[in-house]
């Protein structure tokens, strides 16, 4: 009787748990990868702004808005008094600029909602990457026709070990381009 039911446990249950287990992973690894990679994500703002009107047809620098870019780690999003630079005299009637100065006279700041994120765990500088001359779009994608920005690329590891290995195929722009760092300590500090 022992045997039978040790022989059912090995040529049935066995499998069909190790089957489950497996599939599991693998839906869970593929149904999650969105949210992992956060291609897509364009989250509703507290104001309409668009990328497309002001880097695009206006053709205003990254670096205008996002002070930060050339300068430190992190991109910096933009101070509401940035946007009121052009907007105390720019369009001031509109509904969305009407939010924006409500903003800028209570002295509060606006609630962006982050988009583009790598990990808590990998350190990645901004100011090195710009400052080479890679421009925003490599990574970002083409903000300046965007009305809404979503993420169009993914921040994972392979994402950018693949630049870094493969910089004269990724960044054609640049004359006498270096590959860049792809030891662990480069991102993992």
């Amino acid at each position: 009787m022992k045997k039978t039911v040790l022989d059912y446990t090995l040529k049935i249950r066995l499998p069909i748990t190790i089957f489950v287990i497996l599939t599991s992973i693998v839906l869970t690894y593929y149904l999650s990868r969105p949210e992992r990679d956060g291609v897509g994500y364009s989250p509703d703002q507290p104001i309409n702004f668009s990328h497309k009107l002001h880097a695009g047809t206006m053709a205003i620098d990254c670096k205008y808005c996002h002070t930060g870019a050339d300068k430190s780690r992190h991109a910096m999003i933009p101070s509401v008094s940035t946007c009121m630079n052009c907007h105390t005299v720019a369009r001031k009637d509109r509904p969305e600029i009407i939010k924006l100065t409500k903003y800028y006279v209570e002295g509060r700041p606006i609630p962006w909602k982050r988009i583009h994120k790598v990990p808590d765990f990998v350190y990645f500088n901004h100011s090195v990457h710009v400052n080479r001359e890679i421009k925003c779009q490599t990574c970002h994608g083409e903000v300046q026709n965007m009305d809404k920005i979503s993420q169009v690329n993914t921040f994972v590891m392979s994402a950018c070990l693949n630049c870094h290995r493969n910089a004269h195929q990724m960044l054609p722009y640049l004359k006498n381009v270096k590959n860049g760092p792809d030891n662990c300590f480069a991102c993992h500090r």
